[in-house]
């Protein structure tokens, strides 16, 4: 009589699974990537533009480029304020954007306020109307601005620059400023006039601090718009009137283009820029609702 001993198990190590943790970085790192190569590709312009601007003017047009000025030089600077006048251009533009901004906000906040949150006969109208206005090339109207600008008696002035700024500008702003009060709850503005505050005093205490951030990053890109724009001030306003973008026509002689005083004043005529950014960056990273609602 024989027995069936059964054979001891032998014990089998399970393959590992693969690690989610190193395909998530991988991911990451795509992404990373791709972002150092969008930035790479803004930011080429601007920086090939500051270092032309501190380069020696023979330089700037050598055939064969540097990636860094082999001597630092201010000359470049100098000459572009010899050039022209630099500040008066600069301080017209200074005048013309914050005006624009200004006004801008204040009529832009109220009528997409009106749009959002008031139901009235052709309200839709409005809302087709303002991105039509949007679609139409500012090229197109600059005959019939120009005719209505010289029969106002409003030609060759700033008001008149400010005005015809405004009606480019405006329709952006009201567009946009209806999508942030758009995802502001209404719960809150009813929550607050239930406190015993009035409509007007419920917008004040209680949207317009969340709308703070929508309305700034709305402003950096009125006042950006109005500070670059060409077209028009050309077109619109004489020589002892030029606007800063204007300015920079100077360094086109019968001689030729000087590049590197022209980027020296591109450089001086970006730090406004630059300033107003860091000054309000914090306001445009703000979350407008965050934490506003519980549900």
């Amino acid at each position: 009589m024989t027995t069936d001993t059964a054979a001891p198990a032998v014990a089998t190590k399970a393959p590992a699974a693969p690690r989610p943790v190193t395909r998530r970085r991988k991911t990451k790192l795509g992404w990373n990537l791709i972002g150092l190569l969008v930035f790479v590709t803004i930011g080429f312009p601007v920086y090939w533009m500051v270092n032309t601007a501190f380069k020696p003017a023979k330089d700037a047009i050598d055939p064969n480029p540097h990636f860094f000025p082999s001597v630092f030089t201010l000359e470049n600077f100098k000459r572009a304020l010899e050039i022209a006048d630099f500040w008066g251009p600069v301080t017209r533009s200074l005048i013309v954007s914050s005006v624009v901004v200004v006004i801008g906000i204040i009529v832009g906040m109220l009528a997409a306020l009106a749009i959002s949150r008031f139901a009235f006969r052709g309200r839709k109208i409005v809302i087709v109307g303002i991105l039509a206005v949007q679609m139409v090339p500012l090229v197109a109207m600059i005959i019939p601005v120009f005719l209505m600008l010289n029969d106002l008696g409003q030609y060759d002035k700033i008001s008149g620059l400010i005005i015809t700024y405004l009606t480019f500008i405006l329709p952006f702003t009201v567009w946009t400023l209806r999508g942030f009060i758009v995802n502001i709850p209404k719960e809150l503005e009813e929550a607050a006039m239930v406190d015993g505050c009035t409509r007007t005093g419920a917008f004040i205490r209680v949207v317009f601090p969340l709308l703070a951030p929508g309305m700034v990053a709305t402003s950096v890109y009125g006042f950006i718009q109005a500070w670059n724009e060409y077209l028009y001030a050309l077109m619109l306003m004489s020589q002892q009137n030029q606007t800063a973008t204007v300015w920079l026509g100077n360094f086109i002689t019968k001689n030729g283009t000087e590049y590197a005083p022209m980027m020296a004043g591109s450089t001086m005529m970006a730090v406004p820029i630059v300033i107003l950014f860091l000054l309000v960056q914090r306001k445009m990273a703000a979350g407008l609702t965050a934490g506003a609602v519980k549900g």
